[in-house]
């Protein structure tokens, strides 16, 4: 049996986070396009900003992470973690995750984690989700705001990572175990 997990979010909402500890607990393979497009900048010579402002000239950049991340997909077995990740692969994915946080804990994660000011960890911040939107309408004119293809929704401000990790871990234990059900009994 094969399984592919989407994991989306706004920045620095937990998607890298819980992305990692599902494809560890469960033994598959991750792809986070956040990774890529890092990578991209950084051969490129770019901060992230910088690079998030080439793209939304330049929609290359995404389609070729976007590829990569639909063809990492239909291998199976992985969790693709990323921006878009949940309506790229809304056909494609069993299980499509959406982690949220309050804006103000999402700054101060990205404070924490990058030592940034506040008010460049905001501005970060505000200026990645608007040109994510901005690009995702655009290339394929999809609305990151329409959650109607979101399996699970969860605010991760509201627990600690290791709750969040059990609550999501039981859901997906509970998924496989029905899936397996009902391939047991569709035969």
């Amino acid at each position: 049996m094969s399984i592919v997990i989407a994991v989306s979010g706004p920045p620095a909402s937990g998607k890298s986070t819980y992305a990692k500890i599902i494809s560890k607990e469960f033994g598959l393979r991750l792809f986070s396009t956040g990774s890529a497009f890092r990578e991209i900048a950084k051969k490129l010579n770019l901060s992230l900003e910088e690079f998030h402002s080439l793209a939304e000239k330049n929609y290359e950049y995404d389609i070729i992470v976007d590829k990569m991340a639909l063809e990492e997909a239909k291998k199976g077995n992985i969790v693709v973690e990323g921006h878009l990740a949940c309506w790229l692969l809304k056909d494609i994915a069993d299980l499509k995750i959406y982690v949220t946080a309050p804006l103000n804990e999402r700054i101060k994660r990205l404070m924490e984690r990058e030592g940034k000011s506040y008010e460049k960890a905001k501005e970060e911040i505000l200026s990645r989700e608007r040109s994510n939107k901005k690009r995702y309408l655009e290339i394929y004119g999809i609305n990151i705001d329409d959650f109607s293809s979101i399996d699970i929704m969860i605010n991760t401000a509201l627990f600690d990572i290791d709750d969040i990790a059990k609550i999501l871990i039981s859901i997906i234990k509970t998924y496989l175990s029905k899936k397996n059900a009902s391939i047991s009994y569709s035969r």
